[in-house]
């Protein structure tokens, strides 16, 4: 059988810091620029990538907040209850460069939720997306990252789950299948 492992240990710390680099290359001193998470799992990269840049940049301040866009999904009243979380964003967004993050891209839906979601609090100048991983063939909406940990293929029946180690007690990203 396959180890389902995608990314750990010390892979997984340096793909988030090239991520880092690429987005330092691209955003330079980060004054005009927004690191923002969706919620609930992309919250956990946006502040992983906040910390590293605080660290690979000192002194730099970088603007870093959670998005809730529990309201703003396309299929809101289909589900069950849905518990909206926590949006926290205490700065202006308007006129800045937003970078919005979730561990993983798969159809794209939690995405366009939260560029709706995030347009309530102004308007940016630009809208990046940053995704750990991306499910490269299984998109609804025509979405695409502009930073990007790592690709995989899978099928619908195939599932990715990222580990952080602040709330699962380590770095992991795995592919399950049926099997698993």
């Amino acid at each position: 059988m396959l180890d389902p492992t995608l990314l750990d240990g010390q892979k997984f710390q340096i793909t988030i810091q090239r991520l880092c680099r690429q987005l330092i290359e691209n955003h330079n001193d980060f004054s005009q620029s927004a690191i923002i998470g969706i919620q609930p799992r992309g919250i956990y990269l946006a502040r992983r990538i906040a910390e590293e840049l605080r660290n690979i940049i000192p002194g730099q301040t970088i603007l870093q907040g959670d998005l809730d866009i529990t309201f703003y999904r396309d299929d809101f009243r289909r589900r069950e209850q849905l518990t909206p979380n926590q949006t926290k964003i205490d700065f202006i967004i308007e006129g800045k460069k937003v970078i919005l993050m979730d561990d993983v891209l798969w159809t794209g839906r939690t995405v366009r939720s939260a560029m709706d979601a995030l347009m309530a609090f102004g308007r940016p100048e630009k809208v990046e997306f940053l995704t750990l991983v991306d499910r490269r063939y299984s998109r609804h909406i025509p979405i695409t990252a502009d930073y990007t940990g790592i690709e995989v293929d899978s099928i619908a029946s195939q599932k990715v789950v990222v580990s952080w180690k602040e709330t699962d007690g380590e770095d992991k990203v795995v592919l399950l299948s049926d099997k698993n």
